[in-house]
């Protein structure tokens, strides 16, 4: 079975549960074949807990969700030691942290200290308790998500820790028509739990390895650099995209093109994930936001200037 066969049985698989969210979920799996994470931010009740669950059942994966409050402690995230009376001596209680598919509810109203807690295991796939350090098993996969309307009570990510979220994506809310089309499965009694898994955990390592390993011309490159470089001298940023922003990318760029079914990039891969990828990455100057401009008219902008190249047959002419 081919790596886009594989993606199409669980997208149709999510597709029972999500109405009209294809785009979505195939982002989603963008960023879990690149071996990244995803910041969700959404209004409440449009399906991003639905979306994490499906997912999860669909890969046959072990799932735990953390509701983040504001009264969470880093050890509610990670784990912690234990003494034990009867054998004298610690037990340690894995966090919720340690498992395949990881919710990580409305994140920004919990504090900067256990939000700190995810840093090393979004980037480096471990946590260090104790002194020591657990490597995570893999798939390792974290979506999430934070209400973008309602800010009283909350702590804004940092910088540091939203260039760690591979993507930000946004749900939104269905047409006329999948809204109906969600009462009538709503009404049928479906729910995520009657999902069966269609690949295996196997499989989504199978795939990540073969994601990396998807050619990325030179030229290619390079339109990337150009991209991440114009975010830096853009008039409205005041901080641009950094390198690790740059990779990103490119792992993004590289996961994409598996599922469309090729082993090279082109430049309409960069062009098409280029404002999931970068715009959270981004600090506007204080102007630009007076005068209303967003993230996606920076990133628009910067698309309509930096000059692509050309592509024929897998081979990149500038």
């Amino acid at each position: 079975m081919t790596a886009l066969e594989q993606v199409e049985k669980v997208i149709h698989n999510i597709e029972k549960m999500l109405v009209g969210k294809r785009q979505e979920i195939e982002l989603c799996l963008v960023a879990l074949l690149a071996d990244g994470h995803v910041l969700l931010e959404d209004v409440p009740g449009v399906g991003k807990t639905l979306l994490v669950k499906s997912l999860a059942r669909s890969l046959g994966a072990e799932f735990k969700r953390i509701q983040f409050t504001p009264d969470l402690l880093p050890s509610d995230v990670t784990g912690v030691s234990i003494y034990n009376q009867k054998t004298q001596e610690f037990t340690f209680r894995p966090g919720p942290i340690m498992a395949n598919i990881v919710l990580a509810d409305e994140i920004n109203r919990t504090s900067p200290k256990t939000q700190s807690a995810l840093l090393e295991s979004l980037e480096e796939a471990s946590v260090t308790i104790d002194g020591e350090t657990m490597i995570l098993q893999k798939p390792f996969f974290v979506m999430a998500t934070q209400n973008p309307v309602e800010y009283s009570g909350t702590f804004p990510l940092p910088e540091a820790q939203l260039d760690r979220f591979l993507m930000k994506l946004k749900i939104g809310y269905p047409s006329v028509e999948e809204e109906l089309e969600m009462l009538n499965r709503v009404g049928g009694g479906q729910s995520a739990e009657s999902l069966h898994f269609v690949i295996t955990t196997e499989q989504v390592i199978q795939l990540q390895k073969e994601a990396s390993n998807v050619i990325v011309d030179e030229h290619v490159k390079s339109y990337m650099i150009q991209l991440t470089h114009a975010t830096r001298n853009h008039r409205s940023v005041e901080l641009g995209v950094s390198p690790r922003g740059t990779i990103a990318l490119m792992k993004a760029a590289q996961s994409y093109a598996l599922i469309q079914g090729r082993d090279f990039v082109i430049p309409d891969d960069v062009k098409y994930l280029a404002t999931f990828v970068l715009s959270h990455r981004l600090i506007m100057s204080t102007e630009a936001k007076m005068a209303n401009v967003t993230v996606e008219h920076i990133i628009k902008d910067i698309l309509k200037r930096v000059q692509i190249p050309v592509v024929r047959r897998g081979l990149t002419t500038s």
